[in-house]
């Protein structure tokens, strides 16, 4: 089963030396960074539910078409043309995309068969959904990663109400208050990735394993396989540098006393650190708001319950307008000038942040209610 290459979704099924196959699935969106729209995402929900019951079907790779970008994110121009063609409640689109994203994140989660993810190239949002679930994560040389969704008045999703909080030493927490970008080395370190290698190394793993003879276990193989290509050399970790400071004022019990903090640590003209701290105090203070709060429940929920939250969240994004304004400074108008409703977290209401966590549904009317691990 091979898919045209102008889908958007490349579908590939590779024989193997003993008679079984892999699947592949690669994102062909590459003007646009490889982002995930509806169409994509559907695409691959409806496949990997075909391949799960297959038992010649071995494993599933998912790649990208280009080096500069796996997947920068979702289709937010999209969400924004919904948003303003409805100014009331939250749009229809907007609610079916952030549901299937969903359910394609969690079943990647929760896949019954091995899933690599190679994530050559920038990392962002909607792509870190994709690679979070896999059992594989492989970064390279050219992978930037970020959960960037401060800078446009979202909050970090696809998961990140889950992986984010398990992260050491309250790295997630500073990831997603200040979109703080990850090189291979970084995402490693923090344990967002499992494997690094070259970035030419894809075509000589995808022809190592067509010539494997697999045998049980498959994920050890896989492991083995990606692990004699791995190359971390030449990158810098500019995060363990970090680390100790992020630990230490991350440990806040309110998000006005972390950002304070995070304000005031002397960063001796840090690049990295201070552009992470720039992205923290021009990026939505409701953002910082809802995702401190978000990250905290995330600390004792499951999989499951994480995404129907993600998705209330999501559906209040749409409807309050904090959300239309920050993708219409971004990538609409593009003046990098959004007029935000607070200009400091310490000013947003607690009733505000409590509104973004109320549920639309019932409980057994969510939409991802049948979500189960």
């Amino acid at each position: 089963m091979t898919a045209s290459n102008e889908d958007k979704v490349i579908v590939t099924e590779h024989a193997t030396a003993c008679g079984a196959c892999f699947g592949q699935l690669t994102l062909n969106k590459p003007k646009a960074l490889n982002a995930l729209d509806l169409e994509m995402a559907t695409t691959m929900l409806k496949v990997l539910q075909q391949w799960q019951d297959r038992q010649d079907l071995l494993f599933v790779v998912i790649d990208a078409v280009g080096q500069r970008a796996f997947c920068a994110g979702g289709d937010i121009v999209s969400m924004y043309r919904a948003m303003v063609d409805q100014c009331e409640g939250t749009p229809e689109f907007i609610r079916q995309f952030f549901t299937k994203e969903y359910e394609l994140d969690f079943s990647l989660h929760t896949y019954p068969k091995p899933i690599v993810v190679f994530a050559d190239g920038i990392v962002m949002g909607g792509g870190m959904g994709l690679l979070a679930g896999a059992s594989h994560r492989v970064v390279t040389e050219n992978t930037t990663m970020a959960m960037p969704e401060i800078t446009i008045g979202l909050f970090p999703d696809v998961g990140a109400s889950y992986f984010l909080p398990r992260l050491p030493g309250n790295a997630g927490l500073f990831l997603g208050l200040t979109a703080a970008k990850l090189n291979g080395v970084e995402a490693c370190y923090l344990s967002l990735a499992d494997h690094m290698v070259a970035s030419a190394s894809k075509e000589t793993l995808l022809q190592n394993w067509k010539n494997t003879a697999w045998e049980i276990p498959i994920t050890d193989v896989l492991t083995a396989t990606v692990s004699a290509l791995s190359n971390n050399r030449g990158q810098e970790n500019r995060v363990v540098r970090w680390q100790p400071a992020i630990e230490t004022v991350c440990d806040g019990t309110t998000v006005s006393e972390v950002v304070s903090r995070i304000g005031k640590i002397d960063s001796g003209g840090d690049q990295w650190f201070d552009t992470a701290r720039h992205s923290l105090f021009s990026g939505s203070a409701i953002s910082a708001a809802i995702f401190f709060e978000q990250y905290n429940r995330g600390k004792h929920l499951d999989l499951a319950a994480c995404f129907r939250m993600e998705l209330d969240m999501a559906c209040r994004c749409a409807e309050y307008g904090e959300l239309q304004e920050g993708i219409r400074a971004l990538l609409i108008d593009k003046d990098n000038r959004p007029a935000w409703r607070f200009n400091r977290v310490e000013d947003v209401p607690e009733q505000l942040v409590a509104y973004f966590f109320d549920s639309p549904w019932r409980q057994t009317e969510h939409p991802l209610a049948g979500l189960s691990q």
